[in-house]
């Protein structure tokens, strides 16, 4: 069974208490990573880097709108974090992109909706024979050098 990590800042206590209770009825392990700091980069930061670091299989991060808890999770190597809004986009995240971050906005999205992007995102696999496949290895090898400039072409 997969481990899901999980934190949001106060505007979306409720739907993480939300999703918590669906992971855990499913039989997923869930650690909760809090919901108290109004500054979301910092829980998203400690978050990703656990997800990064293989601590847990998955994370999902909810903010307002999720766009800042995807902004700051993507600045950890490792982090892939994927803006959920409708049900193709949560399917590809995984498929497409092998997301290992599920994010959300509380603000945005009603809690059925939210919990459908969560069941369609975890059941979604990453197919390494894929065509998409060499497209997130582009990423993660940009991951490995700091380039001083990438020429348009």
């Amino acid at each position: 069974m997969l481990s899901i990590a999980i934190g949001c800042d106060p505007n979306a206590m409720e739907l993480k208490f939300a999703i918590i209770d669906y992971l855990n009825i499913k039989g997923y392990l869930v650690t909760d990573f809090g919901d108290e700091d109004p500054i979301y980069a910092n829980t998203a930061f400690r978050l990703a880097t656990s997800v990064a670091a293989n601590q847990y299989d998955r994370g999902i991060l909810i903010c307002g709108t999720g766009i800042g808890m995807s902004i700051a999770a993507n600045k950890v190597k490792g982090a892939y974090a994927a803006l959920l809004s409708d049900s193709y986009s949560a399917e590809r995240a995984i498929k497409s992109n092998n997301a290992n971050i599920a994010c959300l906005g509380a603000l945005t999205l009603g809690k059925n909706l939210a919990l459908n992007l969560i069941e369609i995102w975890l059941n979604a696999e990453f197919d390494e024979n894929s065509p998409s496949a060499e497209k997130v290895k582009k990423i993660i090898d940009y991951e490995k050098i700091k380039p001083k400039c990438i020429e348009s072409g």
